[in-house]
């Protein structure tokens, strides 16, 4: 008796793993666990989508192409690069199987589903966001709220993710929650409007980890399946 009963729960152990696995596989979104180590050097573009594909491999996803979503700066006559015309069409669902978005045009809407309750990483934990010790909600993204770059009067992007000391860094907040206005601040509205962004809600102390940390962040960006 002993026995069987070890046998089955050995059986619905491995189906609830079966089960997790199945939902990884389906993944098309998700936060990184970690980020470069290198704060915001990520070896620009190509280094941020392969730490994507590293991260959704691992996890049991690397059946598709990933994306980091990261504008880059169009500084020197360079092309800028939108985040939102590299990651794909979508729908995009992330390990847990909730979708937070159905289009492009949904995931930059106010109908967007990302938010904390949806902010996991590749292997579907949740992220540290306010509340959590220590916060990392800080996501960078160099993108504004509609997904494409800034000017280029405006770097906002550690030299194009090369850059480890100078620059700043364009970060969204992850649960899409911030600190409560300044008493007595004339544009409540605008504020909120940043505070609750999950891409466009503040720059960044700099680009080194220790800046990235400092400003509640650990140099963390969102990756989208494109196919």
């Amino acid at each position: 008796m002993r026995t069987a009963t070890i046998l089955t729960a050995t059986l619905v152990s491995c189906g609830l793993c079966l089960s997790a696995s199945a939902q990884q596989t389906d993944m098309t979104f998700f936060i990184t666990s970690v980020g470069s180590g290198k704060g915001g050097d990520l070896g620009g573009l190509a280094g941020a989508d392969a730490h994507c594909q590293a991260l959704a491999q691992a996890a049991g996803a690397g059946n598709k192409t990933w994306r980091a979503y990261l504008s880059t700066n169009g500084r020197g006559g360079a092309n800028a690069v939108n985040a939102r015309d590299r990651i794909g069409n979508g729908p995009w669902q992330n390990a847990k199987g909730s979708v937070v978005a159905t289009s492009v045009a949904d995931l930059h809407s106010d109908n967007t589903k990302m938010g904390k309750p949806n902010a996991l990483d590749e292997m579907g934990r949740p992220i540290k966001v306010r509340g959590d010790s220590p916060v990392m909600h800080d996501i960078m993204t160099g993108s504004d709220k509609d997904g494409r770059a800034f000017p280029p009067n405006m770097d906002l992007t550690c030299a194009n993710w090369t850059s480890s000391s100078f620059g700043v860094a364009m970060l969204g907040h992850a649960d899409r929650e911030g600190n409560p206005p300044v008493a007595g601040s004339q544009n409540v509205a605008a504020y909120l409007e940043g505070a609750h962004s999950w891409n466009a809600a503040h720059t960044s102390r700099g680009c080194s980890q220790p800046d990235l940390i400092a400003t509640g962040g650990n140099g963390l960006f969102y990756c989208f399946a494109v196919r």
